[in-house]
């Protein structure tokens, strides 16, 4: 049986598309572990799935001031011993690395190992902790036709990012069921992340009147952010956290606005799902989403706004106008070749094994 080490962690987005690969690599026989931080959110999702979880240390590489940077280096060290003692028993035939701080002390011990590693990165540049473990990489699996002049070319691979396939098999008259939606007028789906975002928040309810007027809202605002007052609204619904009914909720949507995190655009790609981005602002990040949104307008799959620009009626404008286009989105994306990331990133990692 062959052996395969799974790792990255932080945000779901390091450990969703681990997921999806999951089917494939047990239908070609593999045995697989996953190794993540010690109590991240990576440990709850993996033993959902009821896969092998080990957990080592693990720090973060920040680019700001913090008396955490003068101790996270010795957290680093120590993950790299229990990820070298780790590897060294469970004996792996090859290493999957999705990114994260975590996945940096595993594909170090694995490259002194010299156990086959696959890095993939989401983002259109790598941030980073994948700029740690790209050079200690067999093969570098990319998002986006773009990232590929930021990586070495001898190890590059346009793959697209691997989507769970369950969220192939939503069913929209479940959605409009546990929504509370009627057939008859469109539905608009708005994702403002895993933990919400206040600015799309606010934008969405400052022009709920006008929106409801064209669509059913379903609001998805994050944990701790629904606004109570605005409970029992006609055609808006909102939830804090959405898992098991996504699928549902996503099939039933005609259009959907949501951030630019590389897993959330490439499920609405796989989806073919007309779309609205609001990239999360540089000042709040390293200005990864910008970049994704701005690859998904270039290609078609998306019509964009910045954050700065979503006050007033803008964004309501943007909503209407793109509803209205969205037959154009739904071509561009049927013509994209990523469709099948999965079974994609799973040759690559059987070749870095020959």
């Amino acid at each position: 049986m062959k052996k395969i080490v799974l790792t990255g962690g932080g945000t779901a987005g390091h450990v969703t598309p681990n997921i999806a690969l999951l089917p494939g690599l047990k239908a070609l026989g593999y045995d697989i572990l996953y190794i993540g931080s010690y109590e991240g959110m990576e440990k709850e999702l993996i033993e959902k799935e009821g896969i092998r979880y080990v957990g080592i240390s693990s720090g973060k590489l920040r680019r700001y001031l913090d008396l955490k940077n003068l101790s996270d280096p010795f957290r680093v060290i120590k993950g790299f011993a229990e990820a070298h003692k780790i590897l060294k028993e469970y004996q792996p035939d090859v290493v999957f690395s999705k990114g994260g701080f975590v996945a940096v002390p595993v594909v170090l011990a694995a490259e002194q190992m010299r156990i086959p590693t696959v890095v993939h990165e989401s983002d259109m540049t790598p941030g980073l902790a994948n700029k740690l473990c790209i050079p200690r990489a067999n093969k570098v699996c990319c998002n986006f036709p773009d990232t590929m002049q930021y990586l070495p070319k001898e190890k590059a691979v346009y793959t697209g990012i691997p989507i769970r396939s369950e969220l192939l098999t939503g069913s929209a008259e479940a959605g409009r069921d546990f929504a509370g939606c009627r057939e008859g007028k469109p539905i608009l789906l708005v994702v403002g992340g895993s933990s919400g975002s206040v600015a799309v928040n606010e934008a969405i309810r400052a022009i709920l009147p006008e929106l409801t007027k064209d669509f059913q809202v379903i609001h998805l605002c994050g944990k701790g952010h629904v606004d109570e007052t605005l409970q029992g609204t006609p055609d808006y619904v909102q939830f804090d956290y959405i898992r098991e009914e996504l699928k549902d909720l996503l099939a039933c949507a005609d259009l959907v606005v949501s951030r630019a995190g590389a897993n959330a655009i490439c499920e609405l790609l796989a989806l073919h799902k007309p779309n609205v981005l609001i990239p999360l602002p540089a000042a709040s990040s390293r200005g990864d989403q910008l970049l994704n949104a701005g690859s998904f307008k270039r290609q078609g799959f998306s019509a964009v706004i910045e954050e700065e620009e979503i006050q007033g009626t803008a964004l309501l404008d943007l909503i209407r106008k793109t509803y209205a286009d969205r037959e154009k989105q739904v071509k561009a994306m049927e013509t994209s070749s990523a469709s099948d990331a999965a079974a994609a990133v799973i040759r690559v990692i059987e070749e870095v094994q020959k």
